[in-house]
């Protein structure tokens, strides 16, 4: 699975849209959307504070692991 399919998986389960996500990333859902498609790269700080929010590890939004596991 691609990282930005993975993205918007973890944003769907939370019945949240881009706009929302967006806000809680501190950008524009401009910009979120271009990560999500993939048409941008993500600074790590991002995948950071999304690890957190969705609670899933580095690995899981990489699409290294179909296991969520936990980010400590």
């Amino acid at each position: 699975m691609q990282i930005h399919e993975r993205l918007k998986d973890l944003r769907e389960d939370r019945d949240m849209n881009q706009t929302q996500l967006a806000e809680i990333l501190g950008m524009k859902q401009q910009q979120y959307s271009e990560y999500e498609r993939g048409f941008r790269e993500m600074p790590m700080r991002v995948y950071i504070k999304l690890a957190r929010f969705y609670n899933v590890s580095l690995d899981y939004i990489a699409g290294l692991t179909n296991e969520r596991r936990k980010f400590w």
